[in-house]
């Protein structure tokens, strides 16, 4: 194989073990394992992990960074905003709907940080991320409706997590992109998910929360943590700097269709054909806005 089709590999392994981290999640929130003590777990687990691989690997820059006060400030605040609040956003809106549905409405995110590249830079949205924007609200209202006006296929509730979790996730994309390019992502990456990890643990004392170790719950963590955080972060990394960035970023893109089928297969999920439809249009959606630039690059030479 060569270089790029082992990174393609790689990349598309990273993005199915993160498919399998939500059905995970809503598999141990079945066993009883509440929101706030699973989001924790994963954080501080994962967080340690990320951190003792960056240690081996980006040590001067780790050690730059928790020298650097504002800094590190504001990895606290990605920490809180665009972690704890992602991860806890996304297992709820899983414990209103399931994993599939869920992932793919975090894959609004996209959307989001148009809206928000747009307000920033003062422009109008171009033709292609006005159509990328209509395709996904379009598929929201199918998955939210079935194509019913008059009720929703899902409940209110589980419609805010949803769309919730799409709004943190693009906090999470926004607020570390400077430590990122500064620092590196494993490093600024495993260092908010321990800050993260510890604060919430803190707030919400979870370590009063009930918590029954058996080979199931072990699994689960297994596959939340080791397979789809620690495991899926990590081979990601390295498939985009075989590949690039912005394939990196079309190849992950089946995670949500992982997530669908790891809950069909797994936590026997029924999806009816016209999810599978509003599925569709929001991830065509995120791939436009994805590969816009390389057609425009494209187009103009």
């Amino acid at each position: 194989m060569t270089e790029k089709q082992k990174g393609t590999l790689i990349t598309l392994i990273a993005g199915i073990a993160w498919g399998l981290s939500g059905v995970s999640g809503q598999y141990l929130m079945t066993r009883g394992l509440a929101v706030e003590l699973l989001t924790s777990l994963r954080l501080l687990i994962a967080g340690v992990c990320l951190l003792t691989i960056a240690w081996w690997t980006a040590r001067n820059d780790l050690v730059r960074l928790l020298r650097h006060k504002k800094d590190l400030l504001m990895t606290l605040v990605f920490a809180l905003l665009g972690l704890v609040l992602n991860q806890m956003a996304y297992l709820q809106a899983i414990s209103h709907t399931n994993a599939g549905t869920a992932t793919v409405l975090q894959y609004l995110c996209p959307i989001l940080v148009l809206g928000y590249s747009c307000i920033r830079l003062k422009q109008l949205p171009s033709w292609v991320e006005v159509l990328s924007i209509v395709l996904a609200v379009s598929g929201t209202f199918l998955i939210a409706t079935h194509g019913h006006l008059d009720q929703l296929a899902v409940t209110p509730l589980s419609l805010f997590w949803g769309i919730f979790s799409a709004f943190t996730y693009s906090l999470y994309i926004i607020l570390p992109a400077r430590l990122i390019r500064q620092y590196g992502s494993l490093v600024v990456i495993g260092l908010g998910m321990l800050m993260g990890g510890i604060i919430e643990s803190i707030g919400f004392q979870t370590w009063q929360y009930p918590l029954v170790m058996d080979g199931g719950i072990l699994l689960g963590l297994l596959g939340i943590v080791g397979v789809g955080t620690i495991f899926a972060y990590t081979a990601f990394l390295k498939g985009v700097s075989m590949v690039g960035p912005v394939n990196g970023s079309l190849l992950a893109s089946i995670e949500p269709i992982a997530s669908v089928f790891f809950a069909v297969w797994l936590v026997n999920e029924v999806f009816y054909p016209i999810d599978f439809l509003g599925m569709v249009l929001i991830l065509f959606a995120v791939l436009l806005i994805s590969i816009k630039d390389i057609l425009f690059t494209r187009g103009s030479k």
